[in-house]
């Protein structure tokens, strides 16, 4: 899936949709052996861990027009394209992927849709994120947080200097959740995915499992 001198079918003498029937049925094999989100924290909560690191990213994807294709524009990104939510572990490599949702939808709502702070409390972990994540966690003041962020400063009440240190501290901590990301971004085909949830679903996990297999070697 990653790089290679291009086959037609016309060399081969199969047809182009039996090729793309092997490939889907493959796909569809690898994403069925990526890790479930509640067994995937339970894994690591039975080796000791205590923290997870969170992070969405965007798979850009083929323009296309109509009213259909609106809710795929990601007005933060300002392109189409669809979320993905991911877990790492403190080194960054990658335990656990979302489904793909349309580009416009936000980080947390996907996670809630996920009730991914209900999973890290049952495994008893913490998930340190960016500050795209504030308002996420919905504990009380007495629990301890199941989403670890920074400060978000506002108009009229800039950070402190302790604000400013901790939110750089925190930054420091979740920087192998951009190298997990960048893993899994490295497989090409990623570069042709179409505006079809399902399919970039099934695409994202089976690379998944894929992307763990190389770093494991």
């Amino acid at each position: 899936m990653t790089s290679g001198p291009a086959i037609s079918p016309a060399e081969t003498g199969i047809h182009r949709t039996t090729v793309t029937r092997w490939v889907r049925e493959v796909v569809g094999l690898l994403a069925a052996r990526a890790p479930r989100l509640d067994r995937a924290l339970k894994k690591i909560a039975r080796k000791g861990g205590g923290v997870v690191l969170l992070d969405g990213s965007l798979i850009r994807t083929r323009r296309r027009t109509g009213a259909e294709n609106r809710k795929n524009y990601s007005g933060k990104h300002k392109c189409h394209g669809l979320l993905v939510i991911a877990l790492t572990d403190d080194r960054g490599r990658l335990l656990w992927v979302s489904a793909a949702r349309p580009g416009r939808s936000s980080e947390i709502t996907a996670c809630r849709h996920d009730k991914l702070t209900a999973h890290l409390r049952a495994a008893g972990l913490g998930a340190i994120a960016d500050l795209g994540f504030v308002g996420l966690d919905d504990s009380g003041p007495d629990a301890d947080p199941a989403v670890i962020t920074g400060y978000k400063a506002a108009r009229n009440r800039p950070l402190t200097r302790g604000q400013k240190l901790s939110n750089k501290a925190l930054a420091a901590v979740r920087a192998p959740v951009e190298h997990g990301f960048a893993h899994l971004k490295n497989w090409r085909v990623l570069g042709k995915v179409r505006t079809d949830p399902r399919w970039a679903t099934a695409l994202v996990r089976a690379l998944l499992v894929l992307t763990n297999r190389e770093v494991a070697r």
